[in-house]
C-alpha cells in the first residue's frame, strides 16, 4: 500500500501532465479539472504518509522519509491554490495546453526530486524543473519574456551541470550514487563546492539570484510557483538532504554559508526597497526570505534546522499569496508600476485583505507562522555563537517590514491614481485561493503545533 501511494505522488502530475494538451483539444474545462486532480492526488498522497507514520521502504531509487513528506506537502498544498486560481488567469490566453501541461510536470519533477535516493535521479528531475521553468517563463513568446527565460535557463543549468560533476565526483569516492549506501559519508571540498554551486544557482542566492527578478515577466500563477511552491525551494531541500541527511561536511560552512546567506538577504533586502515594479520587489523579497532557510539549514544547530523548514511551508504559502495577490491587480490594471496605483483597497478590498494576512507572515509578525520559523532560524545561529549573522537577520527582518509595508501603502492607500478607473476585483476562483492562502498562514502560526510535528519528525533522522 506505501508503495502504490509513493508511486501515485510522483506519477499522478509527472505522467498525467502528458494527458492535458489531449483533454485541452477535447474541452478546456475538462483539461483545467484534470490538472488540478493530478497535483490534488499528489497532495493527498503525500499527507497520507503522515498517517503512515513515515515509512523507510526503499524501491526503485524512491524513499518517503520525513524530510521528503514534508517537502512534497509544503509544494503540492501551495500548487493546489495555484492550478486553481489559474482557472481565471489563464483564461483567454493562447497556449493554455502548455502551460497546464509544463505547471504539472513542474510538479511532477518536484515529487520526483523529493522521493528520489539516487543522485542521478535527482539530477534528472532537476533538470526537468529547468526546462519547465524556462518554457513558463517565457509563456508570453515576447522577446524580453524569451530572454529572460533563457537567463534563468542558462544559469540554472549551468548550475546543474557543475553540481553533476561534483555527482560523479562522489562515485569516483564511493562507486556509488545511491545515497542510502552513503550516509555519514564524508565529502572532500571540492565536491561540496561543485554541488553548493548548483544549489546556489536553483535558490537563487547572492551573486547567482538576478534571474529571479527577471523572471516576473511570467504571469503570475508561474511566479507564484518559481518563487514560493517549487523551484527555488528545490535548492534549499537539496542542501537539507545531502549535507544535513546524508553527508557529513565541514564545520567551516558552518560559517561560510550563513555568511553568504546574510550578504544575500541585506542586497536583496535593499533592492526591494527602492523597486518600481510590484513582482520584482516581491521577488527580491524571496531572495531574502531564502536566505533565512539557508541560514536555518545551514548554521549547524537543531533549532535553526527546525526553523528553516518551518519556514520552507511559511514562505511558500505566504509568499504564493503574495503573488497571487500582485497577479490580480495587474490582471486588472495591465500594469506592474507602483507608480500608477495607489488607494486600490477600494476597488481591491479582498485582495487588500489576503496581501495583508501573507504579507503578516512574511514580514514575522505574531501570531502568523513566518514568526515562529525567523525566531528559531535567529535564536539557531546566536545558539551557534555567531550573533553578528544574527543581528544581520534582525536588520533583514526589519527591512522586510518596510518594504512590504511600503508595497501595500502605494497599492492600496492613498488616494487613487486615475490611471485604471474601470478596474475591479478578480475571478471569484482568483480571489478565493488568495484569501485561502491568508488564512492559512495565519492558522499556521496559531496551530503551530501541527507543521512544527512534522519538522519534529524530520529532525529524528538526521
Amino acid at each position: 500500500m506505501e508503495n502504490i501511494v509513493l508511486y501515485t505522488v510522483i506519477l499522478a502530475p509527472l505522467l498525467g501532465a502528458f494527458t492535458l494538451p489531449i483533454f485541452g483539444r477535447i474541452s478546456p474545462k475538462l483539461r483545467d479539472i484534470a490538472a488540478l486532480l493530478y497535483v490534488a492526488a499528489a497532495l493527498v498522497c503525500a499527507a497520507v504518509y503522515v498517517a503512515f507514520s513515515l515509512p523507510y521502504g526503499f524501491s526503485f531509487g524512491f524513499l518517503a522519509d520525513a524530510l521528503a513528506v514534508f517537502m512534497a506537502v509544503a509544494a503540492t498544498s501551495v500548487a493546489v491554490f495555484i492550478v486553481i486560481y489559474s482557472w481565471g488567469y489563464i483564461n483567454g490566453h493562447e497556449h493554455q495546453n502548455e502551460y497546464y501541461f509544463m505547471v504539472v510536470l513542474f510538479i511532477g519533477a518536484m515529487m520526483g526530486l523529493v522521493f528520489s535516493t539516487n543522485l542521478i535521479l535527482i539530477y534528472t528531475f532537476w533538470e526537468i524543473s529547468a526546462l519547465c521553468c524556462w518554457r513558463l517563463i517565457g509563456f508570453y513568446r515576447e522577446e524580453l519574456t524569451i530572454v529572460r527565460a533563457n537567463k534563468a535557463f542558462i544559469v540554472t543549468v549551468l548550475g546543474a551541470l557543475i553540481m553533476l560533476v561534483g555527482f560523479v565526483g562522489i562515485y569516483g569516492e564511493y562507486g556509488t550514487f545511491d545515497m542510502m549506501e552513503m550516509k555519514g559519508k564524508t565529502l572532500p571540498l571540492w565536491i561540496v563546492v561543485l554541488i553548493l554551486f548548483g544549489i546556489l544557482s536553483k535558490s537563487a542566492t547572492f551573486p547567482l539570484h538576478s534571474w529571479l527578478p527577471d523572471a516576473g515577466v511570467a504571469p503570475s500563477p508561474v511566479t507564484s510557483l518559481l518563487h514560493a511552491a517549487v523551484l527555488v525551494k528545490i535548492g534549499v531541500y537539496a542542501y537539507a538532504r545531502l549535507f544535513v541527511i546524508t553527508f557529513d561536511i565541514s564545520k567551516a560552512f558552518t560559517v561560510a554559508l550563513p555568511v553568504i546567506a546574510a550578504v544575500s538577504a541585506l542586497v536583496s533586502a535593499g533592492a526591494a526597497m527602492t523597486a518600481k515594479d510590484i513582482k520584482r520587489v516581491i521577488a527580491y523579497s524571496t531572495i531574502s526570505q531564502l536566505a533565512f532557510i539557508l541560514l536555518g539549514l545551514s548554521c549547524g544547530t537543531e533549532t535553526g534546522f527546525v526553523g528553516g523548514l518551518l519556514y520552507i511551508l511559511a514562505h511558500s504559502v505566504a509568499k504564493g499569496g503574495l503573488f497571487l495577490c500582485a497577479g490580480i491587480v495587474e490582471h486588472s490594471l495591465h500594469t506592474k508600476d507602483l507608480d500608477k496605483m495607489g488607494g486600490l483597497w477600494r476597488r481591491f478590498p479582498l485582495t487588500a485583505v489576503a496581501f495583508a494576512l501573507c504579507a503578516f507572515s512574511v514580514m514575522g509578525i505574531p501570531p502568523f507562522s513566518g514568526f515562529f520559523a525567523k525566531y528559531l532560524v535567529i535564536e539557531g545561529i546566536i545558539d551557534a555563537g555567531h550573533p553578528i549573522i544574527g543581528a544581520v537577520f534582525i536588520a533583514g527582518a526589519v527591512m522586510t517590514v518596510m518594504y512590504l509595508t511600503r508595497v501595500f501603502a502605494l497599492v492600496f492607500l492613498g488616494k487613487e491614481s486615475g490611471y485604471h478607473p474601470e478596474a475591479r476585483e478578480g475571478s471569484t476562483v482568483m480571489i478565493g485561493s488568495v484569501m485561502a492562502l491568508g488564512v492559512i498562514a495565519l492558522i499556521l502560526g496559531i496551530l503551530i503545533f501541527l507543521p512544527g510535528g512534522l519538522v519534529s519528525a524530520v529532525t529524528e533522522v538526521i
